[in-house]
């Protein structure tokens, strides 16, 4: 695949930027693009999936039939990555375009005692720049439904709400502040449903109990009538769908029950597939609609050890290897993505890189005196090929130096072209592979290449240290009580 020319990378070229993006769409020459239809938004953000857990990435053993048929139709990217293993940071970074270390959050946001230990932010700043509050801005209407976890969360009571960060509405689940659906718990044998998260009913007004392995659905049945109300006031729109159903504790329903960790991670990953098809059919069906709307789809991060798969990727949620950053991507939008049915298997960018790209795809302006981390793709995401050019950098959550039998993880890491790079705040015990002949991570040739290893030590220090620093140094493990 053809690379694009860095004009793609710069705000001052806007002009350039608005024709060839909206080139590449269904107008012609003579279009006017201040008044083409804009097109719709849809990122259905999964928690705590792996990237060889869909079908259509090589999973045998369970079906993703809906997932399936949107990559049939459109893109799989094979080399797109998150910019953190685990969920808080990852959600920042998608919604801001920069590294969530630029506004604290390194980690999962917990209890405040937790969050203060680590080094870490309470909440996201309500003053980031935002995807949602910048297409709100430019006549989008906003919505996030499903689970948020940038603020509002065990006893952090007074965070901003969701809407507060661009959204028009907004339904989550247990870590958010706004309404929520909460889960109801039933396996077989049970006479009544249990509950989990019960104390999430404080934090904000409007709750409402639901079956775990039905609460896609309800975000799914928020979501279409949201689009139902922007077609009619003839608004585009922008819509997060983030469900949280793979992330333990898992609880298919009863009646599709399973054996064991694997088991039951399965079969919530199957009946996740079953309630996305109720939308992706809305969306489809609608002439208008599907011409028009780009739908994204991927995961936060890594899976859990001993539930999803990263596929041959090393790692798990919370390593800064293959398997904790690398996430399947999924472009869909036959009015908008060229081909049909393509694997982009070359083409390296990440999360942050999307939001720069969204703005330029729709035409609206960024916001003033922001600098993005990402860099604009708009063409990579149509179809059309192309990789960022400055490398990707990972730091490493606060509290994870030591996890699924690890005793010391790395603390950094880089992506830059083929090269992947892990290493100690330091720099020291750098790790080194080249990612075209050993995506697996498993020997690393560091010391084969030593002009290599230390221009991207040096690099990805000088990115650490320009970061706010957090505590992942000196962190230490509370001791439980016996």
């Amino acid at each position: 695949m053809r690379t694009f020319d860095p004009c793609w990378n710069l705000k001052w070229l806007f002009p350039c930027l608005l024709a060839v993006c909206f080139g590449s769409l269904t107008l012609s020459a003579d279009d006017d693009v201040s008044t083409a239809k804009r097109p719709n938004i849809v990122l259905v953000f999964i928690d705590d999936m792996g990237w060889g857990d869909f079908s259509c990435f090589g999973n045998d053993d369970a079906q993703t039939p809906n997932i399936d048929r949107m990559a049939s139709e459109g893109v799989r990217f094979e080399q797109f990555y998150v910019n953190s293993p685990i969920c808080s940071p990852s959600r920042t970074a998608i919604t801001t375009g920069q590294y969530p270390q630029r506004w604290r959050i390194g980690s999962y946001l917990a209890s405040r005692e937790l969050n203060e230990r680590r080094g870490i932010a309470q909440w996201l700043d309500p003053k980031a720049p935002t995807l949602a509050r910048t297409l709100q801005s430019a006549g989008y209407a906003t919505g996030h439904f499903g689970k948020w976890h940038m603020g509002g969360q065990r006893d952090v009571d007074e965070a901003p709400y969701i809407t507060e960060y661009g959204f028009d509405e907004s339904l989550t689940n247990f870590e958010g502040m706004g309404p929520k659906l909460l889960p109801l718990t039933r396996k077989p044998g049970d006479v009544k449903n249990g509950r989990i998260w019960e104390d999430a009913e404080r934090l904000g007004d409007g709750y409402r109990w639901m079956l775990r392995s039905e609460i896609t659905g309800g975000f799914v049945d928020a979501a279409i009538p949201f689009i139902d109300k922007a077609q009619q006031s003839e608004k585009p729109f922008y819509i997060n769908l983030w469900p949280d159903d793979v992330h333990a504790p898992f609880w298919p329903p009863v009646d599709d029950w399973a054996d064991g960790k694997r088991g039951l991670y399965l079969s919530v990953l199957e009946n996740m597939d079953q309630q996305f098809g109720k939308l992706f059919d809305r969306i489809r069906n609608d002439e208008a609609l599907r011409d028009n709307t780009l739908v994204l789809i991927c995961s936060d991060n890594g899976p859990e050890k001993g539930a999803g798969t990263a596929g041959r990727f090393r790692g798990y949620k919370t390593h800064l290897y293959e398997g904790g950053v690398r996430s399947s991507l999924i472009a869909w939008g036959p009015g908008l993505v060229q081909g049909k049915g393509q694997v982009d298997q070359e083409s390296v960018f990440s999360a942050i890189d999307l939001v720069p790209s969204l703005l330029d795809l729709v035409g609206a302006e960024y916001p003033s005196g922001v600098t993005f981390d990402g860099e604009s793709l708009a063409p990579t995401l149509l179809g059309k090929g192309g990789s960022r050019q400055a490398p990707i950098f990972f730091r490493r959550p606060p509290d994870r130096d030591s996890f699924y039998g690890i005793d010391d993880l790395p603390d950094l890491a880089m992506r830059q072209k083929n090269w992947k790079l892990l290493c100690e705040y330091d720099g020291t015990n750098a790790e080194l592979y080249d990612l075209a002949n050993d995506p697996g991570e498993s020997q690393s040739i560091a010391s084969q290449h030593p002009t290599v290893t230390q221009r991207m030590t040096q690099a990805v220090v000088a990115w650490h240290q320009s970061m706010p620093a957090d505590n992942g140094a000196t962190f230490q493990l509370k001791k439980r009580k016996r």
